[in-house]
């Protein structure tokens, strides 16, 4: 009943329509009421041939409304009927959506059944949750993935960047922490991936054990740029569905470049100034607002565990986008191409990943093995060209000697089999023999 009240309330007491004036590439320019006109209305246009395409409101230009398409503009003519609507979207989660994969629409596109649908409206644009009525981050999280459970300790509520160029490695990452990390829900939002890739990811990747407690939202690189953005707001509306249950939620998108390349079409295509490489400055507006939505919720309700890739352009780790989103986040994992490349999965530099909420989480007895791991990783680092080459005498440096001696069983201990899941506890306890056993005290 309250479904269906929902249903009333949102249909439009009268039909309120314009026309199309122009269209010049994917934009629409609409001439209609002005009372009836903002900044994300949505607007049905009726095509020549009967279909309607739906399109919402980015701007104004000459009294006129700036329309975007989320679809193909083929059958759009001058004069098409243009019904503007009296809502701006939104969506009707239900627990019955988990192990579903769904569109930016929230659609199924998995051939199941229809979604079932919930009583309550969630807008997909929500703001984010006021920050003195938060609860605090926390305890540690289990990633189930050793180097950093160790190394990068994340805890509930948390939100990281994984940080990566192309084929390094990202979505296998990302499906091992979507099917080891220690929460009731994961809600995983694919941007702008290729669609050969979808189906991989699904079904070799996550596999029937991943899906059983996730939703996977799915936007290919060749929707439009709206689809993309949405997708990415969907993601992050469903999070909020679970959280506000009291769930603990992983909330996974892959990729963060993309939803800011989606919103710099968006932006260009109404006349923003491009700044820098190209992006306008909403793109650096929409960032936060997206990624504040993630994290703890009010005191005594769930939580949101935020893991979001950045694709890195060129491998360049200081491009505008990655730049930003460090800014944002509160930490970051490294994945290294030259790490890939000599046969280590997952190829994450432990000594340029932060995890800002770490020191307050990680055992008191054990930072000082911590400290003492990553001192000799860095010292290996520092030394590593010179010992490649043969340079260094061994005897010349005591500390560099055990770097070098522990060095393959810490390589072994940050690689791990994709089918392979280590927690929190095994991995300290790993670790803490190597140290012992190998070396002794430097």
């Amino acid at each position: 009943m309250q479904s269906l009240i929902s249903d009333i309330d949102s249909i439009d007491e009268i039909e309120v329509f314009g026309r199309v004036k122009t269209v010049q590439g994917l934009l629409i320019e609409v001439i209609g009421p002005v009372r009836e006109l903002r900044v994300g209305g949505r607007v049905s246009i009726e095509t020549q041939s009967g279909s309607h395409l739906a399109c919402e409101i980015i701007g104004f230009r000459d009294g006129l409304a700036l329309c975007l398409p989320f679809g193909p503009v083929e059958g759009v003519r001058l004069g098409c009927k243009a019904v503007f609507a009296g809502h701006d979207g939104a969506v009707y989660p239900h627990n019955g959506w988990l192990g579903r994969v769904i569109n930016a629409e929230g659609q199924p596109i998995d051939g199941g059944a229809p979604l079932m649908r919930g009583t309550s409206p969630y807008t997909l644009r929500n703001i984010p949750l006021p920050a003195h009525e938060r609860a605090r981050v926390g305890g540690p999280i289990d990633l189930g993935v050793r180097c950093l459970n160790t190394f990068a300790t994340c805890c509930d509520g948390q939100r990281m960047g994984i940080f990566a160029g192309s084929g390094v490695g990202k979505s296998v990452l990302m499906s091992m922490l979507a099917r080891n990390t220690d929460v009731d829900v994961s809600v995983i939002g694919l941007i702008g991936e290729r669609g050969r890739e979808v189906q991989e990811f699904i079904s070799e990747q996550l596999g029937e054990e991943g899906m059983k407690k996730a939703i996977v939202i799915v936007a290919t690189s060749d929707e439009s740029a709206l689809m993309r953005r949405q997708a990415a707001y969907l993601t992050m509306t469903l999070a909020e569905y679970f959280r506000d249950q009291g769930k603990r939620v992983l909330c996974m998108m892959d990729s963060l470049t993309r939803f800011a390349m989606a919103q710099r079409e968006i932006g260009l295509a109404i006349g923003e100034p491009p700044t820098a490489k190209g992006y306008p400055p909403t793109v650096f507006t929409e960032l936060p607002r997206l990624l504040e939505r993630a994290g703890p919720g009010l005191r005594n309700s769930g939580s949101v565990t935020g893991l979001f890739t950045v694709l890195v352009e060129g491998d360049d780790h200081n491009e505008p986008i990655a730049d930003a989103v460090r800014g944002i986040l509160d930490g970051h994992i490294v994945m290294e191409r030259a790490i890939a490349e000599r046969g280590r999965y997952p190829a994450i530099n432990v000594l340029r990943s932060v995890s800002r909420t770490m020191p307050g989480c990680v055992p008191e007895d054990f930072r000082p093995t911590l400290t003492k791991a990553r001192e000799l990783m860095s010292v290996y680092a520092d030394m590593e060209e010179l010992i490649r080459l043969g340079a260094y005498r061994k005897g010349s440096d005591p500390k560099v000697d055990r770097a070098i001696a522990l060095s393959p069983a810490l390589e072994a201990f940050l690689g791990q089999r994709s089918d392979e899941r280590t927690n929190i506890a095994d991995g300290y306890n790993l670790l803490a023999t190597i140290l012992e056993t190998m070396g002794g005290e430097a």
